[in-house]
């Protein structure tokens, strides 16, 4: 008999208000500390002030294109496990094509809410042991990699930038992947590449906007608003095809 659950239950919002108030405590500790030894080392508190202003209002640009992935994923997965997800640990780049594959893999629709259990699990299982490395691994390997780069940029700081370039496009052309894969479907495969290109020209535009207009504000919204351009987008297009 399938077992059936409430993605949305207030256990996981206990359990996600849980992680949050201690992350959140966590940094007020430490904000605590920060001001405490600033003061002791007789800094200028108006300067400490304005720095604390200046990197909370910094962080709402982030914080917007991280939003819209709780909200996306919410509608699939419940808002508990995005919110944990995206709020502690997670990165929009890797938790929407991990949820996306599992669904995929296991046949299982997006536009509807889980509500199996055993496919639940298997999303946040994936989630979970997907980003592991990225703990794991980074403090036993930073140094070696760190070095590794330097060396080459000294030996030759021309293919150092080749290099750095490659791994990231090596990076983007992983996820483009996913958009591809689909591209012989019909309307239905086309309609992930429309959205990705309409995002791109959106994200050149706010480019153009800050260099050409000097919107210097907008280099930092630029994501959030490609994405809800895109979002937009991908919404009446889908309306429009009837998928």
């Amino acid at each position: 008999m399938e077992k059936s659950f409430n993605p949305n239950s207030g256990f996981l919002y206990g359990l996600a208000a849980t992680v949050i108030l201690f992350v959140l405590a966590q940094s007020v500790f430490f904000l605590v500390r920060a001001v405490i030894r600033a003061k002791k080392c007789d800094m200028d508190m108006s300067l400490i002030r304005r720095t604390i202003g200046s990197t909370a209002l910094f962080s709402i640009a982030p914080s917007v294109s991280i939003m819209l992935g709780v909200v996306t994923l919410a509608k699939f997965l419940g808002l508990p496990l995005p919110w944990i997800r995206l709020s502690v640990i997670g990165a929009i780049t890797y938790e929407l094509p991990a949820a996306t594959s599992t669904a995929n893999a296991l046949g299982i629709s997006l536009s509807e809410t889980v509500t199996d259990t055993s496919v639940y699990t298997a999303i946040a299982w994936v989630m979970t042991l997907g980003i592991m490395p990225s703990i794991i691994l980074p403090p036993l390997l930073i140094n070696k990699i760190q070095n590794g780069i330097v060396k080459i940029k000294n030996k030759d700081g021309r293919w150092g930038e080749i290099f750095m370039t490659s791994l990231f496009m090596g990076m983007i052309s992983a996820f483009s992947g996913m958009v591809f894969s689909h591209v012989r479907e019909g309307v239905k495969g086309l309609l992930p590449v429309s959205v990705l290109a309409f995002s791109a020209i959106m994200m050149c535009i706010c480019g153009l906007l800050v260099k050409k207009a000097h919107i210097k504000w907008l280099e930092n919204y630029a994501l959030p608003f490609s994405m809800l351009a895109g979002m937009i987008f991908a919404a009446l297009g889908a309306k429009a095809f009837g998928l």
